[in-house]
């Protein structure tokens, strides 16, 4: 269901959005390196299924890119 001229929403959603951040750290604790990678990728792509737009998909990784330090 793509919608034309879809916007990324940068708002945050969550009501509690530092228990969104705890949860996520959570997912992490315990987990090797690569096993981190693995999850985050796990986590985007099943993320991405929810989102189901490839316009705002491609937003999102666009907005991470100028996130990323050194970049």
């Amino acid at each position: 269901m793509t919608q034309a001229n879809a916007r990324l929403d940068t708002q945050s959603r969550f009501p509690d959005p530092d228990r969104a951040y705890r949860a996520l750290i959570d997912a992490h604790r315990g987990l090797s390196d690569e096993e981190s990678a693995a999850l985050n990728s796990r986590l985007i792509l099943i993320l991405a299924n929810q989102i189901g737009d490839h316009d705002i998909f491609e937003q999102a990784i666009a907005l991470a890119r100028r996130s990323t330090p050194d970049q």
